[in-house]
């Protein structure tokens, strides 16, 4: 079976900006590869999830503040939704906090508007295929979130025996999702997702009611 992640000669992008001469900036330069090809364009965060859902792109290039939603709560909706298609920020925003939310959302690629003529074809291309895109000047984010993330697995090396099912409730409750939520969100009954939540408990040796809830929030950039 023919890989997902391969490139293919035409690859489909929506763009959603509120600015518009942003879009049409970044149209051009995206059109300037002919393996890309453009599906929509949007001018609020509700036109750019409907085309999303509708269309299925492979990649969204997402401004982060639009009017009717912003780019995270679109990541939050294709994740939670599992749709078919993987996120770029093209933001002006710097600060690592918001660059920590946005891959906590699942987003693959993260490009600074400032050098975004030079670095978004890149950045489709290499989410396209399967990596993540990050601007060189925040690469030092993406190393300390690494790093961040050996060090909770040395403190806590029986995160590496969850389940990839017990890894997703362990992510699910770091979000605040209650237990209804997160049965409907995996497609299983409260009393399975109880029976996670006492694994991850157990294998993790937290104890106590909020003991399991604190460690997701507290490490949710980490897990």
């Amino acid at each position: 079976m023919e890989s997902r992640f391969k490139m293919s000669s035409d690859l489909s992008v929506v763009i959603a900006d509120d600015h518009p001469i942003f879009r049409k900036g970044w149209r051009q330069v995206l059109e300037m590869d002919p393996r890309l090809h453009i599906v929509a364009e949007a001018e609020d965060g509700n036109a750019a999830l409907a085309h999303i859902e509708e269309l299925k792109p492979r990649v969204a290039v997402l401004d982060i503040d639009m009017p009717g939603r912003d780019g995270f709560e679109i990541a939050r909706t294709v994740q939670e939704k599992g749709l078919p298609v993987d996120v770029i920020f093209l933001t002006m925003h710097t600060d690592e906090q918001i660059f920590n939310m946005a891959f906590d959302l699942g987003v693959k690629g993260y490009v600074l508007k400032d050098g975004a003529v030079a670095e978004i074809i890149k950045a489709v291309r290499a989410v396209a295929a399967g990596q993540n895109y990050i601007s060189a000047e925040l690469a030092t984010y993406l190393v300390r979130r690494s790093n961040s993330a050996a060090a909770l697995m040395q403190k806590k090396p029986a995160l590496a025996l969850l389940t990839e099912t017990e890894q997703r409730v362990l992510k699910l409750i770091a979000d605040y999702k209650t237990r209804r939520e997160i049965a409907d969100e995996l497609c299983i009954s409260p009393r399975t997702v109880e029976r996670h939540r006492a694994n991850i408990c157990e294998k993790l040796d937290l104890k106590g009611s909020h003991a399991l809830l604190k460690f997701a929030t507290t490490h949710k950039s980490q897990l």
